[in-house]
């Protein structure tokens, strides 16, 4: 190859770089940042940031826990949903619990996803003074599940249990069903394992629409959803009104007035901005506890 072949590759290779450069380096940047200072679009490039007495309280795009130093809820404030992201809201490590529905069985380390949504949908109920039964739960908020020992069927059913076990209510708990198919309900022996068994989830008499919702017991997929169903809006406004000296109507309104439907007017589903909500409950209603 002759040099003056191979300058010229060189200097269009370099030219390439510098113009690549210039367009994506300096140009893009600069279109993007402009764009981003545009009435309606500049408050969502900086993160949607919210502010109360001139301080910087969170994200409309993050949700946050309404906790007390306790670790309980704050009666003045609508409750966000779950997060399974870190400690809780952790924009860091986000993240699901990646447990699905056949996580019914507690272990010693952690309670199975059963137990979770059971045990937060009872003190849900607890707090709101609504029904918390919902299927496959006890009373107590543990998994309805059973484990029935015995020879099998072919089709893998134990027709005559020798034993049966309440497999996520340790001894000394009473097992919430007496007896199973003729025989005695045990409680669960602490770190004995139960698995020779049939594992039989039982459903109970819950209703098929439980009055706790879904969004109120299980976590999103990001761990970061700002915002709850109205549903579960609807049964903290009794909570709510009260712990502030108000009328339910007064604040079902900031409700109704935060509350935004389906995208587009079908994707998605109805919901209720929880920190914006509570923020015009704080400048509205004032907390005097």
């Amino acid at each position: 190859m002759r040099l003056s072949t191979w300058i010229r590759q060189h200097l269009a290779a370099l030219r390439a770089l510098l113009t690549l450069t210039v367009i994506t380096g300096i140009a893009y940047p600069l279109a993007v940042f402009a764009v981003a200072q545009l009435p309606g679009l500049h408050e969502k490039a900086e993160g949607s940031l919210l502010e109360a007495n001139g301080t910087i309280v969170g994200s409309g795009l993050i949700g946050q826990s309404f906790i007390g130093a306790d670790g309980a809820a704050l009666a003045q404030y609508f409750q966000s949903r779950p997060s399974a992201a870190g400690d809780g809201y952790d924009p860091m490590s986000t993240a699901a619990s990646n447990l699905g529905p056949e996580d019914i069985l507690d272990t010693a380390s952690r309670p199975s996803l059963l137990t979770t949504v059971c045990a937060r949908s009872k003190e849900i109920a607890d707090r709101e003074g609504v029904d918390g039964s919902r299927p496959y739960c006890t009373k107590d908020g543990v998994g309805a599940v059973l484990s029935v020992i015995g020879p099998r069927e072919a089709d893998g059913d134990v027709a005559h249990p020798v034993q049966v076990v309440s497999v996520n209510e340790a001894c000394p708990a009473q097992p919430f069903l007496d007896t199973y198919r003729g025989v005695r309900v045990d409680c669960a022996e602490p770190g004995r394992d139960y698995s020779v068994g049939r594992i039989v989830p039982i459903r109970g008499d819950a209703p098929e629409a439980p009055a706790v919702p879904p969004d109120a017991v299980t976590a999103s997929g990001s761990g970061l959803d700002p915002h709850i169903s109205p549903e579960y809006a609807a049964i903290q406004v009794a909570r709510v009104a009260e712990a502030r000296g108000v009328t339910e109507e007064q604040v079902r309104a900031l409700v109704d007035k935060h509350t935004a439907g389906r995208a587009l007017g079908f994707l998605g589903e109805p919901h209720v901005d929880v920190l914006r909500l509570n923020l015009e409950l704080d400048q509205r209603h004032p907390y005097q506890g």
